[in-house]
């Protein structure tokens, strides 16, 4: 037996995996512990959860790897730094000491870090580092379904790469071409959430969100002037209009100059109409990027099918149009895409490629739904239920699904904590907030009520897989909620001529379809397909609910506020069930109720966490 802990740090969003004989065993981010959104400590409590899961002491571990190499990405600093000199002196000042004195050392960092889980871990040889994006490459190939590959991750920025290609045979995998920093489709698109007022590495999904609220006025502005976009969709971006290579900020003067205003500040401007074209703007630009590689990949490959990873891959609208195209037979998006997924692709990768090991048959999916985090039995929730003063009942799993599904069909919101927490940023039905997606009022009163958050944002719906023809323009499975197809036509509600006219926001509380709360102001909606194999528990309850109201569908949101990870515990889930206006929280087979909660358990959630 050969165990190997993946651990991805130090950046944003550290995680810890465990894989045994090359099969995924336990993996989870640090922010679900922490409970400090997109923490980059070293990530102890997720390295503590997935070694207890495999009831394993650290020393008994046989490899460590870390997800990327620090000596290069010192190589990538210093190098920019002299080519952009002597603009930058400053933050290279502010820089070097923090590299001096920990970065180029971690190896010896980590061995320290990693010594507190077990003093009997002695051996600091153990320790191996992977590059970035070949571990975001491993993470997305190796538990696909798919014996041969054609792998494209994208993201801001590894040590040198920021968008890479491979090709990935049974255990083989080989990055055959790569775009190098500073020219990077991450950082192009973080730029415009900088500049549209958001948080970088947070806000990029809220841009996403916005753009099909606007017009993509200045689309052909971004590809004439701002990035020189070649046929086969390789890039390079005129770096006048960026600060980041040097500085804190993403963009200068001239971007602003260059599309006509200065940057939003979030907390003094509103959102117009402006801000809305500008994001729609990036989104039609990344889409072309994006599908101009997948189709050149395509031409390029023997292999019908493609795998994706990086936090580019987690852009669910462009990945529903590279499917909607068919440039690809078939295509697997690794659900943890961003720098957590490092942690696992970066074990596998040393397992598969370094160890020369076979992959394990069948060639399936081997994510298990992405449901790899903890998870709690009806004991455990019953314990912490008493210790915290709830009002709950007990019932069978029947009783249990039949009461929730009814409510939800009566409109109730419903906080869902069941099996295993998901490993990524999406909510799959394990910690998810639930409700019924027929309601015309549900996606504002769950935004502001709920989410504390901005009223434009989308919700997901999850559908049961063998309803998805019948509801939705999309073919395949998308258990990760990963890729955005449009609603059917004949479950559309057309618009007046009055409402086609509208601009903006003022689209939001239009009746668009059947499934209002779930459809987009452009008739879209960001799918979660639920097998009954991976999560039969959610399976059954959106069965229940069909029988009802005759609607294979729910609503599905993360169980958190903004700026808030998603909830772990039972503890977690019971805060935010009394600091918001959910009306129910099911926990394992325990059902409670918000009117028969302790009035004085009820807490304010709403500046709790800061807006991410």
């Amino acid at each position: 037996m050969t165990s190997i802990l993946g651990v991805s740090a130090f950046y944003h969003d550290s995680a810890a995996a465990l894989i045994i004989d090359g099969k995924i065993i336990a993996a989870a981010q640090e922010e679900r512990f922490t409970r400090k959104k997109h923490d980059s400590s070293y990530p102890y409590h997720a390295v503590e959860f997935v070694l207890k899961t495999a009831n394993l002491k650290l020393s008994e571990v046989d490899y460590v790897v870390f997800y990327e190499k620090p000596f290069l990405k010192f190589e990538r600093l210093l190098e920019t730094y002299v080519s952009f000199a002597p603009k930058g002196f400053k933050s290279f000042c502010m820089s070097m000491p923090i590299w001096l004195k920990d970065k180029l050392f971690q190896k010896k960092i980590l061995f320290d870090e990693l010594k507190n889980h077990d003093d009997k871990f002695k051996n600091i040889n153990k320790i191996y580092f992977s590059e970035h994006h070949f571990s975001h490459a491993a993470s997305a190939f190796y538990p696909s379904p798919f014996s041969h590959a054609s792998v494209l991750t994208l993201d801001g920025v590894g040590e040198w790469a920021t968008t890479t290609v491979a090709e990935g045979k049974n255990n083989n995998l080989n990055i055959l071409k790569e775009i190098h920093f500073p020219h990077s489709i991450g950082l192009l698109y973080s730029a415009f959430t900088y500049y549209t007022g958001f948080k970088v590495n947070s806000g990029e999904y809220k841009v996403m969100g916005l753009a099909p609220y606007g017009e993509d006025k200045f689309k052909n502005l971004i590809l004439d002037e701002v990035i020189d976009l070649k046929d086969d969709g390789t890039f390079k971006l005129n770096m006048k209009y960026f600060d980041y290579a040097v500085d804190l900020k993403m963009t200068n003067e001239n971007f602003s100059q260059l599309f006509g205003k200065p940057l939003r500040n979030p907390e003094t401007e509103q959102l117009t109409q402006f801000h809305m074209d500008v994001a729609a703007s990036i989104q039609a630009a990344t889409e072309e990027i994006v599908l101009r590689l997948a189709r050149s990949i395509s031409k390029e490959s023997d292999s019908k099918n493609l795998c994706m990873a990086g936090g580019v891959a987690l852009n669910c609208v462009a990945n529903g149009k590279i499917v909607k195209e068919k440039i690809f037979e078939n295509v697997w998006i690794q659900p943890a895409a961003g720098d957590a997924g490092g942690a696992l692709g970066a074990a596998l990768g040393l397992w598969h490629k370094e160890f020369k090991n076979e992959r394990l048959l069948p060639f399936e999916d081997k994510m298990k739904g992405s449901y790899l985090g903890p998870e709690f039995s009806n004991s455990e929730i019953e314990s912490v239920l008493k210790e915290v003063g709830a009002n709950y009942n007990k019932f069978s799993e029947d009783e249990m699904l039949k009461i929730t599904s009814e409510e939800l069909s009566k409109e109730k919101t419903v906080g869902w904590f069941q099996g295993r927490m998901e490993f990524g940023p999406r909510a799959l039905g394990g910690r998810s907030i639930i409700a019924d997606p027929r309601s015309a009022k549900m996606q504002k009163n769950l935004n502001l009520k709920v989410k504390f958050r901005e009223s434009f944002r989308p919700f997901a719906p999850s559908v049961i897989r063998e309803e998805l023809p019948n509801w939705f323009d999309l073919e395949c499975d998308s258990p990760y909620m990963l890729l955005v197809a449009n609603i059917k036509d004949e479950k559309k509600i057309e618009m007046t001529e009055v409402e086609k006219k509208l601009f903006g926001i003022d689209k939001l509380n239009i009746k668009r379809s059947e499934i209002p709360a779930i459809t987009h102001v452009d008739y879209s909606a960001r799918i979660q397909t639920v097998h009954k194999d991976t999560n039969s528990r959610y399976y059954k309850l959106i069965k229940n609910f069909q029988k009802i109201t005759k609607c294979p569908v729910l609503v599905n949101t993360s169980f958190n506020v903004r700026g808030e990870p998603i909830v772990c515990s039972v503890e977690d889930a019971y805060r935010c069930f009394m600091g918001t206006d959910l009306d129910m929280l099911v926990c394992g087979d325990f059902i409670l109720y918000k009117n028969k909660q302790n009035k004085k358990l009820l807490n304010d959630y709403k500046n709790k966490f800061k807006l991410d």
